[in-house]
């Protein structure tokens, strides 16, 4: 009987994921959510009601919603993705694409300063897509 909450969670995402497949046709969400294994040490997805989706570590921000959330809310974010959120830096799959693939480098673009600086080291060079499709399938973005 312990099996069947693992079991019934786990077709209710697949069934979440198959149909948010269409609407984020660029990634991969059941993909992604294998690649999110990745993420976890630093990053958790906690709904706005308090439903821990994946539980993760702490040192990163919790991911529900951010596509299409502001970048720099509630979190101590670094000083640069704090200006970026001061100069309108919303998440979406292209800035967010940038960012994990050189944090560092996205903001010292994005904000025109050769001194910003991300306190993100991890560098996600594969599967990008597939995260950010499961990270829109798993939440609905948060107002900033």
């Amino acid at each position: 009987m312990r099996r069947f909450p693992r079991t019934a969670s786990g077709l209710a995402f697949a069934a979440l994921v198959s149909l948010a497949a269409p609407t984020h046709a660029e990634g991969d969400a059941e993909a992604g959510a294998k690649d999110f294994a990745k993420c976890r040490a630093c990053h958790s997805i906690t709904a706005a009601d308090g439903t821990a989706i994946v539980r993760g570590g702490k040192t990163g921000p919790d991911l529900y919603g951010v596509v299409g959330r502001g970048a720099g809310v509630e979190f101590n974010y670094s000083p640069a993705l704090r200006k970026a959120h001061d100069t309108g830096l919303v998440w979406d799959a292209e800035s967010l694409t940038q960012f994990l693939a050189d944090p560092t480098g996205f903001l010292k673009t994005y904000t025109g300063d050769s001194g910003a600086r991300s306190k993100m080291a991890f560098r996600l060079t594969r599967g990008t897509e597939d995260i950010i499709a499961y990270l829109s399938a798993v939440a609905e973005p948060q107002p900033d």
